[in-house]
């Protein structure tokens, strides 16, 4: 009975997956398991998510648990400092150039945020006021490290953020599929 149940489960979902165009290895998600055993626990007599509410307040709410979760990894950051790392990208459909920043921690790494730098002449002082901006955002006194590619202008932006905060330590990654800083 139970493999019977399992091999019509598995039919679902694979349908499911196969519409839709959802990776395979997104069964390894640690939050499928439990997806289908609050599914099964909930029994036949439910109804499946609308769009609007996966959409509205489901999105919502899963929002709000991220947000706090970064705030507890906020928490560490006054007794252990932070890496900022910067990684800079381009956009081969629309050709926008962006440069992700996250934070690493002891904690672990956070994505703090995304800019888009297509419309911008991009030489020293604008990555030191894109650095400075960051670094503000995190708060200064948090930063311990700052890491960035080796593009000529974030070379010299890295130097000048030293300069300005002595107990800021710049690192450069060497890549040499680096497009921007």
């Amino acid at each position: 009975m139970v493999k019977g149940t399992r091999i019509m489960l598995g039919r679902y979902v694979g349908k499911w997956f196969y519409n839709k165009g959802i990776p395979f290895d997104a069964a390894n998600s640690p939050y499928f398991p439990p997806m289908v055993n609050a599914i099964h626990s909930a029994g036949p007599e439910v109804k499946p998510m609308t769009t609007y509410e996966l959409s509205g307040p489901i999105l919502d709410e899963e929002v709000e648990e991220v947000r706090k979760w970064i705030e507890e990894y906020k928490q560490s950051w006054s007794r252990t400092g932070i890496t900022l790392m910067s990684d800079g990208w381009l956009n081969k459909v629309n050709k926008k150039k962006f440069v992700n920043f996250l934070a690493y921690s002891s904690k672990g790494t956070v994505f703090l945020s995304s800019k888009d730098i297509s419309r911008t002449k991009k030489d020293a002082n604008f990555y030191v006021r894109l650095y400075d901006q960051i670094v503000e955002e995190v708060g200064d006194k948090h930063v311990v490290q700052f890491i960035t590619d080796n593009a000529r202008a974030c070379v010299s932006a890295g130097s000048k953020l030293m300069d300005k905060m002595k107990h800021l330590v710049w690192t450069r990654v060497l890549h040499t599929s680096s497009i921007l800083c």
